[in-house]
């Protein structure tokens, strides 16, 4: 049976930082999921590593497909940007693949809902706000 690695804590708990590790364990075997925003590339980003990049009318029609899985948007300067998880094929429920993936709570609950506690492992990082702060200055 497949497992989702679902890593999650506050914003500087190092989140990125055990994702890229683990990612690079090639030992481990961990398969990303990667997620989709509509939001503008980013120097140094590249289509399909960090995100898969769209627009509204590709969101409207995964929407409409019922394969968003979750979705959280975000209203900015540059107005709305949307970040989100498709079943687009990335994840095959019925193999033996372990896949990781950085998330929100909300995403995580939206995760459990969609795929199942058999299938969900969470990884919640928690670190004391004394050590964030620290670490800061």
């Amino acid at each position: 049976m497949a497992k989702i690695y679902v890593i999650m804590g506050k914003s500087s708990s190092g989140k990125d930082t055990v994702y890229s590790k683990l990612r690079n364990m090639n030992e481990l075997g961990l398969k990303t999921i990667t997620m989709y925003t509509t939001r503008p590339m980013r120097v140094g980003e590249e289509e399909g590593r960090e995100y898969f990049f769209t627009d509204d009318d590709a969101v409207q029609k995964y929407a409409q497909e019922n394969r968003i899985i979750e979705l959280r948007a975000y209203d900015t300067v540059h107005g709305v940007w949307k970040y989100f998880t498709v079943d687009d094929g990335q994840v095959d429920k019925t193999g033996n693949d372990r896949y990781i993936i950085i998330a929100t709570l909300e995403a995580y609950e939206k995760y459990l809902e969609y795929y199942g506690n058999d299938i969900i492992v969470p990884i919640y990082i928690e670190v004391d706000d004394r050590t964030r702060i620290h670490r800061a200055l």
